[in-house]
């Protein structure tokens, strides 16, 4: 099979570099175009990258010369490559500006960004759950007056540690009305270079600007409809967040309290919900799809970000510590990789989806 020629807008970036990665052997799609500030610009990715290429694996040798191109002349994107990811680090205006023009010229946008997340029209995807929201894509195009070009986004990085396990619960009938969550997130989700050292070490950080109000409506909207041109958001669950930075690497973790909002499963038919639970990305045997996308850890001291955060490429979500809720129902530890399943293995399994489903038959 011929892979599909894709680029990579922000690839300088912690993100941009894990795309970059992840991509090197990947069946369907073949990384053919680079894009990133105006600073990179003309240099080779291997120049553009020199003294900050942070992944464990070496640049891949087919991109070390490959020109890294200006991000901000979607033009020089044309007939290189059939769609991009995006990975921009700039202010919300710029993306939102810079991703339409990419779609405006047929480039299809699949967003790390969150800039789009709350436009009512741009599908917000965790393929598990939500798959569907792609309807509206046709719908996006139209209002837009787009012929093939579309953006679609993942949500944010620490969402990904507990919204699976919660929509197996509703999937399975058991609708939930309340939720207390406490993120615990690595400080490779701030970038690079990131939180500061002094900060972190023999610290804990219990502010990361915007991240509350993101994991209180994000997964509104994931758990949404599409209904005409636009999802409307799920208004029948409440959530409370606090999220805080500590000193792990990579994980992001979430301790969460559940409440119902009608019937209650006892806690051996949660895990047995959990164990069982697939979705289409698995069904289609999508190649970033986790074969078993929850896995239940039985010891009383799982999951841990370095025991459990790599589970199934990283792109597994790893949950534990069930036990009863004395203010809500249940509670539970949530784990999942932030920087592969909660970013750039997150939006390559969001590209797996839409191109089975003819979205880059063109």
């Amino acid at each position: 099979m011929n892979r599909i020629k894709v680029g990579i807008l922000g690839a300088t970036g912690m993100v941009g570099q894990q795309y970059v990665s992840l991509l090197q052997n990947h069946p369907w799609f073949e990384v053919s175009y680079l894009a990133a500030s105006p600073n990179s610009a003309g240099k080779t990715y291997a120049e553009a990258v020199s003294g900050r290429w942070h992944m464990r694996d070496d640049i891949p040798r087919a991109l070390k010369d490959l020109p890294v191109q200006d991000a901000n002349q979607p033009e020089r994107a044309a007939g290189k490559c059939k769609f991009v990811f995006s990975a921009l680090e700039m202010n919300k205006q710029a993306i939102l500006d810079l991703e339409e023009a990419y779609a405006a010229i047929d480039i299809p946008v699949v967003s790390n960004a969150s800039a789009n997340r709350s436009t009512a029209d741009v599908p917000m995807l965790i393929p598990e759950i939500n798959h569907q929201h792609i309807e509206i894509i046709p719908e996006q195009q139209k209002s837009r007056g787009w012929k093939k070009g579309f953006i679609v986004v993942k949500p944010n990085c620490s969402l990904q540690s507990y919204m699976t396990p919660i929509y197996a619960l509703i999937a399975a009938g058991f609708p939930v009305r309340r939720l207390i969550i406490s993120t615990m997130q690595a400080v490779s989700g701030a970038g690079y270079p990131g939180v500061p050292s002094l900060d972190m070490l023999d610290n804990l950080v219990p502010f990361i600007g915007g991240e509350e109000e993101k994991s209180e409506n994000e997964p509104l909207k994931i758990m949404g409809k599409v209904s005409g041109n636009k999802i409307i958001n799920d208004q029948t669950i409440k959530i409370s967040a606090h999220c805080n930075r500590v000193g792990v690497i990579d994980g992001h973790t979430a301790c969460v309290s559940l409440e119902f909002a009608e019937k209650k499963p006892d806690l051996d038919q949660i895990v047995s919900i959990w164990h069982d639970f697939k979705s289409l990305p698995q069904e289609m045997q999508l190649p970033f799809a986790p074969a078993q996308p929850i896995i239940y850890r039985h010891e009383p001291n799982r999951p841990q970000p370095r025991k459990d955060r790599d589970a199934d490429k990283g792109m597994a979500v790893s949950v534990g510590r069930l036990r009863p809720c004395q203010v809500f129902d249940v509670r539970f530890v949530g784990l999942s990789h932030n920087t592969i399943r909660g970013a750039a293995g997150g939006g390559i399994l969001n590209a797996e989806l839409l191109k089975v489903k003819g979205l880059f038959d063109f």
